[in-house]
């Protein structure tokens, strides 16, 4: 499938599914790997993964284009067209689009491990954290008590 299949279908599919006509730009970006599609509100075009269409296919695209077309439409009508309006979530309901997209087969997300635990010595309390703090600046969000900065990478050597 090509730009100008996707265009007619993006087309295609607001008008049955919504009623309105799709009149800016859709097409298929290839780097779009966390995200099925994207909506751009400054120029009202639509982006699709084409990895997505590739590893699922039209039914899991058409759910992700219903998605960005309930953006696109609430958007154009100023009404509440984010995530977590009600207006977008009725309006997604309704269409039957998807409101998370599934993971790409055999992409996994990049995840920095936990470097850092700092420790309330009054109620031992943990914060896991990934940068390195001063302990001297912070207090314990339960108990107010200090805290200890501790390695992770010395407790698992222990």
């Amino acid at each position: 499938m090509n730009d100008k299949q996707l265009q007619a279908w993006v087309e295609n599919v607001s008008l049955q599914s919504f009623g309105w006509p799709f009149t800016h730009e859709a097409k298929f970006n290839g780097r779009l790997s966390s995200t099925g599609g994207r909506y751009f509100t400054g120029t009202h075009h639509i982006e699709i993964s084409r990895k997505y269409y590739d590893a699922y296919g039209a039914e899991e695209t058409e759910k992700i284009i219903k998605h960005e077309l309930c953006h696109y439409h609430l958007h154009l009508q100023r009404r509440g067209y984010k995530h977590r309006d009600p207006e977008f979530r009725e309006l997604l309901a309704k269409v039957g689009g998807t409101r998370f997209c599934k993971s790409l087969p055999g992409v996994t997300r990049k995840t920095q491990s936990y470097k850092y635990k700092l420790q309330c010595t009054a109620c031992s309390m943990e914060y896991l954290r990934k940068r390195k703090v001063d302990p001297r600046k912070y207090l314990c969000g339960r108990c107010r008590g200090p805290l200890r900065l501790q390695t992770l990478d010395s407790l698992e050597k222990k």
